[in-house]
């Protein structure tokens, strides 16, 4: 069934709702998956509220217009594409989901990311599936501030657990001239 002009500008609005909702994106080739592996990526998806649509190129670029998210290259609507949409606030678990999906089927790429309000090329995004993720990286930045604040106290604790020593040798050498 073929939509209507005005159906497709409603698709269109209603697909910009959706983008501005969720700013962090992620636009894939998908030609040559079957339906079987279309459904198992959103399935792995679903668990990180990420969604994962087919979207025709000239409603896509509408909805980018519509959402206000500017300078997307001419060549990322180019060809059949799709769109995985992160709802979260962490934009590198859906990323690692696509980059491993990627792996085990070679016919999914991704194309780009707009992640911030910055787009992003194909290998930042497979950079970005590379990091931890954001548990992960504050669990680490943690123990790094902690290490660092362990060190200096410790090298401040330093010279006075010297003079503790020292003055408890001197008290033993003490005691041990007066009991002789």
């Amino acid at each position: 069934m073929k939509l209507t002009k005005a159906q497709k500008k409603e698709k269109a609005k209603e697909f910009a709702e959706i983008l501005k909702s969720n700013p962090d994106l992620y636009l894939t080739q998908y030609q040559g998956l079957t339906f079987q592996n279309l459904a198992e990526l959103r399935k792995e998806l679903r668990p990180m509220r990420a969604g994962y649509r087919v979207v025709k190129n000239s409603m896509l670029a509408n909805a980018l217009k519509g959402a206000g998210i500017e300078g997307a290259d001419a060549k990322l609507l180019e060809g059949p594409n799709a769109v995985l949409f992160a709802r979260g606030d962490d934009p590198v678990s859906p990323a690692r989901v696509l980059a491993k999906f990627a792996k085990t089927n070679d016919k999914l790429k991704i194309k780009a990311g707009y992640i911030d309000r910055k787009w992003l090329g194909a290998a930042d995004c497979i950079r970005l599936a590379s990091l931890g993720t954001k548990p992960e990286l504050i669990g680490q930045l943690a123990g790094a501030l902690y290490c660092t604040v362990a060190q200096a106290a410790w090298v401040l604790a330093a010279p006075m657990q010297k003079l503790a020593l020292a003055l408890k040798a001197v008290q033993e050498k003490k005691s041990a001239g007066a009991a002789a």
